[in-house]
């Protein structure tokens, strides 16, 4: 007997005999169904067996058989109405425990999220996106009509689909693509940090979706419920389909608030905030303002996450203001990374290490924030040491920074496009599908090992474009992906340690010689034109800012 728990109310197995019964009883069960008719195998015993064993144990126990691949909209309606007034937990099963849980599935009838039925599934060793149009659909058939149909789909409208489309579109201005996404703002969210540390107010990093979006895509303002790639097709709440020829996808991250016990609870008060959040960075700057001593703590949390410099960012940058309003010196600063180093590529670490040492900053690393109890300012954190024994530690505080924990989006983890972290799996260099040939994914939401940051969506956007539109014959070369990102970290106000990087730490400046030795471009309108610079050196250069490196590493640029 094998026993797989869904939920807390109920359990599956493949077909239990009689002597399972007592042991079925003895780990807490109090209701037995039986979902597999009688005389489907020659080796299971008849329900009436199971029943009288049942009544013995003092279990509840019902018989409601289903034909294997034959579960009806009645039947899911049924095992809900039995489940409901049956004594829990109850123990359904099968010939191997599938009709069962397509049973609990179908029967929810939307009192449940999509993405938790076919997680909670998934995590009993179940696949249901067989079914997934009808568990959408509240546990019924749907009609199965197309509300549309493309030639490319993009699901996510933030900085990766944008560019993306845009990219597309570029190419081949008469392509027809949709961009799906709930969202009616778009939030420039690298923006958030430098909003925490007082250089500009939130409202600048707001606009609304339908100004950003490249104008000839279709926009569906929608929430994508599944994918059903075998069919070409995706499946949006309310049960709408929508088809595609080619689909790129790139929603972004989930932001796991509620991993960190106590948090949903203290943040924007307290003294405990984050710029992860849009509302709150303006709450960074408050505090960042009023504090005039006593402890301040900044949080990393395990890779992978958005931007791995802006837990730094809001530590240097409030450290700045601290200094230069003469405080610093009554303000300790901690920095409780889950990692065991300050920067993931080492060749940026001592450029680093220069305001970590000027800031009196104390490095605390292999601590992982678990809790925070805000009324009492006080934060937990499992700390971990080079022999891998752990404890819990405590440190109190005036005012903390958290960096959430970061997981993929959940209908992304719970769909057939995941690989076995939640990630949208793909060839690193080409980023189209392991398995699917017709999709690609870019930003955030993808597994290949790059930092996951703005400026390397917008290296992947048309490697995608180039690589999608060479599949549908309007190209020939097959782009790569050498997984370039860029993390500019604002250590004070007015200088930066630009970090630039590809796989494996591979330093990828983008800086051409001429700039990083000091010498000034005489061919200015050209560069722009031929986009040799990323827009955000562009507009530094026309307002005449100076840009200086370290002499020791041109690969540690601080720059003014």
């Amino acid at each position: 007997m094998e026993i797989k728990r869904v939920d807390r109310d109920i359990s599956v197995s493949p077909q239990i005999t009689v002597a399972d019964v007592p042991e079925v009883a003895k780990a807490g069960f109090r209701t037995i169904i039986c979902n597999r008719p009688d005389g489907e195998g020659n080796d299971q015993p008849l329900f009436k067996e199971i029943e009288e064993a049942a009544k013995k144990a003092g279990l509840s126990c019902h018989y409601l058989p289903v034909e294997s691949g034959k579960v009806s909209d009645e039947d899911a309606e049924s095992f809900g109405q039995l489940l409901a007034l049956a004594p829990k937990p109850a123990l359904a099963f099968c010939r191997s425990g599938t009709r069962s849980v397509t049973l609990w599935a179908l029967s929810h009838k939307g009192d449940v999220k999509l993405a938790d039925i076919l997680q909670k599934s998934k995590n009993a060793g179940y696949d249901m996106h067989g079914v997934v149009r009808r568990i959408a659909n509240n546990g019924t058939t749907p009609v199965d009509a197309v509300d549309g149909s493309f030639e490319v789909v993009v699901v996510g409208a933030g900085s990766a689909g944008i560019a993306v489309a845009s990219s597309l579109l570029a190419r081949d201005p008469d392509l027809e693509i949709a961009v799906i996404d709930p969202a009616d703002i778009h939030y420039y969210q690298p923006g958030w940090t430098l909003v925490g540390g007082g250089v500009f107010g939130a409202n600048e990093t707001v606009r609304t979706l339908s100004s950003v979006l490249p104008e000839k895509v279709h926009w569906i303002k929608a929430a994508v419920a599944a994918f059903e790639p075998e069919r070409n097709a995706i499946l949006l709440e309310g049960c709408r389909l929508i088809e595609y020829k080619r689909l790129v996808v790139c929603p972004g991250l989930k932001l796991d608030w509620h991993k960190i016990e106590g948090l949903v609870d203290t943040l924007g008060k307290n003294g405990v905030t984050s710029n992860y959040r849009f509302d709150l960075a303006p709450y960074t700057w408050e505090l960042v303002q009023s504090l005039r001593g006593g402890k301040a703590l900044f949080t990393q949390p395990p890779m992978p996450i958005k931007c791995a410099g802006a837990p730094q960012k809001a530590m240097y940058l409030s450290a700045d203001h601290w200094a230069r309003s003469g405080v610093l010196k009554d303000i300790d600063v901690g920095f409780y990374n889950a990692g065991g180093v300050l920067f993931g590529v080492k060749d940026y670490v001592p450029a680093l290490m220069e305001y970590v040492n000027k800031y009196g900053v104390d490095l605390k690393f292999s601590h992982n924030l678990l809790s925070i109890d805000g009324p009492a300012k006080t934060a937990r954190f499992l700390k971990t040491d080079a022999g891998g024994m752990s404890e819990v530690v405590e440190q109190e505080f005036d005012m903390i920074h958290v960096c959430p924990p970061q997981c993929a989006p959940d209908f992304i983890r719970v769909s057939p496009l995941a690989d076995a972290a939640g990630w949208v799996d793909v060839d690193q260099n080409t980023l189209r599908h392991k398995t699917y040939d017709n999709i690609w994914s870019l930003g955030d939401v993808m597994n290949a090992p790059n930092a996951k940051t703005a400026a390397a969506a917008r290296k992947q956007a048309p490697v995608v474009a180039q690589n999608l539109l060479s599949d549908m014959g309007k190209g020939f070369n097959v782009g790569h992906y050498d997984g370039y990102g860029s993390c500019p970290l604002t250590v004070e106000r007015g200088k930066i340690v630009l970090a630039e990087f590809g796989y494996g730490g591979k330093l990828l400046p983008s800086f051409p010689n001429w700039l990083i030795n000091g010498q000034k471009p005489s061919r200015l309108a050209w560069l722009l034109k031929e986009k040799i610079l990323p827009p955000v050196y562009w507009r530094a250069m026309l307002q005449g800012r100076e840009w200086l490196a370290k002499p020791e590493k041109v690969k540690a640029e601080v720059v003014n």
